[in-house]
């Protein structure tokens, strides 16, 4: 297959995609259910520091309503943070960019400080 062709079937998957994700919406809009907001990087980025926050033991798992410090993981995602904010750099608004580094002084700060590295 050549570029074209390939360009041509992903543009066709977009726009089928777009479009069942666009009934969907209707649907539930019409149900009267609840209808998530088009996702932004802010509520991406603040969406890893919040599972970053529950694996320093910071407040507690939605799903088990368990407080348990998690270290390791709270590192990948802190990093996961850090390479974001290296991939993206130039590319963000200027509230972007000052919220992710904020974020990421926050979380490294916190994972810093004495009695981070013990389990609970």
């Amino acid at each position: 297959m050549d570029d074209k062709e390939n360009t041509g079937g992903q543009k066709k998957v977009d726009m089928d995609w777009k479009e069942k994700a666009e009934k969907e919406k209707q649907s539930l809009k019409e149900e009267g259910k609840f209808i998530p907001s088009e996702p932004d990087f802010k509520f991406f980025a603040t969406t890893l520091a919040l599972q970053a926050s529950i694996a320093l033991g910071h407040m507690a798992n939605p799903e088990t309503q368990a407080v348990k410090k998690d270290p390791a993981q709270a590192k990948f995602i802190i990093d996961t943070l850090g390479m974001l904010q290296e991939k993206t750099k130039g590319n963000l608004t200027e509230d972007e960019a000052k919220l992710l580094e904020n974020l990421l002084y926050e979380l490294r700060l916190a994972y810093l400080s004495p009695g981070q590295g013990e389990e609970k």
